[in-house]
């Protein structure tokens, strides 16, 4: 398992590491922002397994809605800011419960899409329903921030093979 994200730009390297992707989104979200790192974990190698792919060419889409995951592509893949980053609630799959549907997503890259979704058993119902709470209390509020604390360093520990698969 690669401890960083490695892209090109321009021809020369760049490597992520989530430190430097939980730097430059801030503390509120560390849990998206693991999931975009093993999402691209995962997806790069597929994606380009000659090497790191230019950066600037990759497209992202997907049903997650989260500002953690949606900063860590801008800062790796500079997606958003460019237009290619895209959140689209058509790739959300019901079927696949609550706590999975909104884990999808789709990357391109020189022509070729790998599509991914969450493996089960890495977000918990707890996180869930705490998220989608109106009017949390303090004590509700400080547990959901320890929630995505624990899924962010639970998943870090995790080969990206073993949290998304391809769809």
């Amino acid at each position: 398992m690669t401890d960083a994200i490695d892209v090109l730009e321009g021809g020369k390297p760049l490597s992520y590491t989530y430190a430097d992707l939980m730097h430059f989104h801030g503390f509120g979200f560390p849990g998206g922002v693991a999931h975009a790192f093993k999402v691209m974990q995962r997806a790069m190698p597929l994606l380009s397994p000659d090497g790191p792919p230019e950066r600037r060419e990759i497209v992202v889409r997907t049903a997650f809605r989260g500002p953690g995951g949606r900063d860590a592509f801008e800062m790796v893949t500079r997606g958003l800011t460019e237009g290619r980053y895209t959140v689209d609630p058509m790739l959300d799959k019901p079927e696949r419960g609550d706590i999975l549907q909104r884990y999808v997503f789709e990357l391109t890259y020189r022509g070729k899409t790998v599509t991914l979704q969450l493996k089960d058993g890495h977000v918990r119902e707890e996180f869930i329903r705490l998220g989608h709470k109106q009017d949390r209390s303090r004590q509700e509020e400080e547990r959901l921030t320890y929630l995505k604390q624990e899924m962010a360093d639970r998943l870090l520990l995790t080969p990206a093979d073993q949290v998304y698969e391809e769809a």
